[in-house]
């Protein structure tokens, strides 16, 4: 840093001191505002809590401060709620007051400031968005339109995994071929396109691409800038970088895909009658004129960011608990079995009669919640809340992992027991029915993917389960589940080699 950035930076939280003195003076005068630790100046509860902003840290401290708690981080004010009754006031009773998304430098860059869906504002533009999107992904009739592609996709990844002869001895990283198998079922909704197998020359920079965003993007290596805006400055190599993936990967998203189906489109022609993939909706509603080609793109990258990986997340989390309780998968594998017959294998409207697949897939999200904090939200004017007052442009955080694992509401949640859902909780479902229980959120900004999520988990799951018995690696007793978390995901630390052993039907 240049002596003259220094002096800049350094009369800049001079300035920014003083006024945060000022202002927290002033505002401790107007709101009864949530309990908390006690902030300083200018860092506020930044210095005390530090950048992991993880699930389990807030439950630490909602049960020193109480189910809503506010945190001061920088100049940003963070509001955690930790109790199903509170969930309800900001996810449903309030859902307008408390239904926008708050964003920071880093995602402002990857969503153009909020022009995608999942992190605008709410308003006339995401209820525009949600429409676009909602006739092309998120219906049964997608599900039943696409159901035999995902069913397909999980029969190439047994079929690969049993031709592989490391598979069944030293193990493989599954989770790479899940995520080939990920990204071809959706890509076959958006662009009715898959890719041949990992070496694929695009599938490999595709991937590289969507990685990077995803690691800079949940990194916290860039709240001190967010939360400091004098420190901003400093930031600048980081948003540059960010700036770049986003510009490499909108460029590859228009090249190789939505340029590629306008040629298919001007040359063969999609009628009503065809076959159409959902960029033909989404490119309709531009030649509309309802929203512009950054919106086409921003819709392509909430789809590779909010499906491919949290559907992968989960999958991988799924077969790590069946891996590391072998005696719940022998179970998963006679029910199959018996309803289905041996070797029969498992589709999309089998999924329904199977509930110890549905508990097993419901444990999963409960105990290892691939958004644990949901997306975040924000209330753009000044609103209550748990007797409260909240300020405006507050970052609310739903803690979703602790509603679901608060041992005063659910028994043993520590444990990864499925049973719970065929007996004491055998009426909880995963689209938000108990507000102990929110893996997708609920109300107007819950997550519209549940639709498709459930049905690949279920697939995926089943198919693995019935054709494999699943193991750790050789000298090893367990995987390590060990958490990796960002801004506001949870996925496992290490991807685990798994032996797959053939079951012989």
């Amino acid at each position: 840093m240049d002596l003259f950035l220094l002096e800049k930076a350094l009369l800049g939280l001079f300035i920014a001191m003083i006024t945060a003195i000022t202002v927290s003076k002033l505002r401790g005068k107007r709101f009864k505002l949530p309990p908390g630790p006690l902030p300083v100046p200018i860092f506020g509860n930044w210095l005390q809590v530090g950048d992991d902003l993880n699930h389990r840290n807030l439950a630490d401290f909602a049960k020193k401060f109480g189910e809503v708690l506010l945190l001061r981080m920088g100049q940003r004010n963070l509001v955690v709620v930790s109790s199903p009754d509170l969930a309800k006031d900001v996810l449903h009773t309030q859902g307008v007051e408390f239904g926008s998304r708050t964003r920071n430098v880093v995602f402002d860059i990857f969503t153009g400031k909020g022009q995608d869906m999942v992190f605008t504002v709410y308003g006339e533009h995401w209820r525009k968005m949600r429409r676009i999107m909602t006739v092309p992904f998120f219906t049964n009739k997608v599900v039943q339109q696409y159901r035999y592609g995902w069913e397909d996709e999980a029969a190439r990844v047994v079929e690969d995994v049993k031709k592989n002869p490391e598979a069944a001895t030293g193990g493989i990283v599954l989770r790479k071929r899940l995520q080939l198998m990920m990204y071809n079922n959706m890509y076959r909704i958006m662009f009715d396109r898959r890719f041949e197998n990992e070496e694929d020359p695009l599938f490999v920079k595709l991937k590289a691409l969507n990685g990077e965003r995803s690691r800079l993007a949940q990194s916290f290596d860039y709240n001190y800038g967010d939360f400091i805006p004098i420190l901003r400055p400093l930031l600048r190599g980081y948003l540059k970088i960010c700036k770049e993936v986003k510009e490499r990967r909108f460029q590859l998203f228009k090249d190789f895909f939505v340029e590629e189906r306008k040629k298919l489109a001007s040359t063969t022609g999609v009628t009503n009658n065809g076959l159409k993939c959902a960029i033909d909706h989404i490119m309709e509603a531009e030649q509309k004129g309802e929203i512009n080609e950054d919106n086409v793109l921003y819709i392509v990258e909430n789809i590779n960011v909010a499906a491919i990986e949290t559907t992968l997340w989960s999958i991988e989390w799924g077969i790590a608990e069946l891996v590391n309780h072998p005696e719940i998968q022998k179970k998963l594998r006679n029910e199959i079995d018996t309803v289905l017959g041996p070797g029969v294998q498992v589709t999309e409207p089998d999924t329904h009669k199977l509930p110890y697949l549905q508990a097993v897939i419901k444990e999963t999200l409960r105990l290892r919640m691939a958004i644990p904090l949901l997306v975040p939200h924000m209330n753009i004017n000044d609103a209550k809340l748990g007797g409260f007052d909240i300020p405006a442009e507050s970052k609310v955080l739903v803690n979703a992992w602790w509603l679901a694992n608060n041992p005063a509401h659910w028994k043993n949640p520590e444990e990864f027991r499925p049973e719970r859902f065929l007996e004491e909780e055998s009426k909880v479902e995963a689209n938000g029915n108990d507000f102990r229980y929110l893996p997708f959120g609920v109300g107007r900004r819950s997550c519209p993917g549940i639709i498709l999520a459930l049905p690949i988990l279920g697939i995926t799951i089943g198919r693995l389960v019935q054709n494999f018995e699943l193991l750790p690696p050789p000298g090893q007793a367990k995987l390590d589940t060990t958490e990796k978390g960002g801004q506001f995901s949870l996925h496992i630390l290490k991807h685990s080699t798994i032996v797959a052993n053939p079951k012989i039907v």
